[in-house]
């Protein structure tokens, strides 16, 4: 059987790697390619020759130069790191390294992925589940078995599907039977988290707990009705002192 061998021009596969990529040994780059370039806002005649270790913050080249050390025997784990475009601009990214040969000589390929995006959602993330842990931590005991959920700024929709999945444990917690869910703190409400929201006193009527609305505004109360939410069938009220007058208590001026 006839076996055809094709020879590969290695450095022009790297050349049109989407992929920043970086060849180097001895602690010196060897090439880059053109994605390299564009990411370090730099070209190869700058780049070349000079050390990957000048790519990291000073208290990274330590364990980067071990790492590099290491991956001369086998590839390296994929790591996150922060490196350097050549206008110093940080940004935060993904390593990844291994061994190849350049003629006799053994090498490091490096590959190189921004994360930046990422990390900035990741970032958003963590700060929604901050603001949803504030969320239903803030069912405020008052006397008995009253307790007042204030909702405050951008309620997204994610926000409000997971109060409805918290909501309902928090009462049974706190032993709550009656809840004034408070809106005058709220914007940017859609018709989606509208929806979610009012749902919530759906939940809490099949729990035995009452609900009333306060501080709902009339854009928000024509929203409502519009996604087909009935507001005759669930208390509403101005302000939390008319839904503590109609409950029974007062507050102290």
């Amino acid at each position: 059987m006839n076996v055809l061998v094709a020879e590969i021009d290695y450095l022009e596969v790297m050349e049109y790697s989407r992929d920043p990529l970086i060849l180097h040994t001895d602690y010196k780059v060897l090439y880059v390619n053109h994605a390299a370039e564009a990411f370090f806002r730099s070209n190869k005649e700058s780049m070349i020759g000079g050390s990957p270790l000048d790519l990291f913050q000073e208290t990274s080249k330590a364990a980067i130069r071990q790492r590099i050390q290491s991956a001369y025997e086998a590839p390296a784990d994929v790591i996150e790191e922060k490196v350097y475009r050549m206008d110093g601009t940080p940004v935060e990214v993904e390593l990844y390294c291994h061994p190849v040969k350049v003629g006799d000589r053994r090498a490091i390929q490096t590959y190189i992925w921004d994360i930046t995006k990422r990390k900035e959602t990741e970032k958003n993330q963590f700060k929604m589940n901050d603001e949803i842990n504030e969320l239903s931590a803030n069912l405020v005991p008052l006397l008995n078995d009253v307790a007042i959920l204030p909702l405050r700024g951008k309620i997204s929709q994610e926000k409000a599907m997971t109060l409805l999945e918290l909501i309902p444990s928090k009462v049974r917690e706190q032993d709550v039977n009656r809840l004034i869910i408070d809106f005058s703190g709220a914007y940017a409400l859609d018709r989606m988290v509208i929806d979610y929201l009012f749902r919530i006193t759906n939940v809490l009527t099949l729990l035995g707990v009452r609900s009333i609305i306060t501080g709902i505004r009339p854009d928000l109360a024509t929203e409502a009705i519009e996604v087909g939410i009935d507001l005759s069938a669930i208390p509403t009220v101005a302000t939390v002192k008319e839904a503590l007058t109609q409950i029974g208590m007062t507050l102290q001026e």
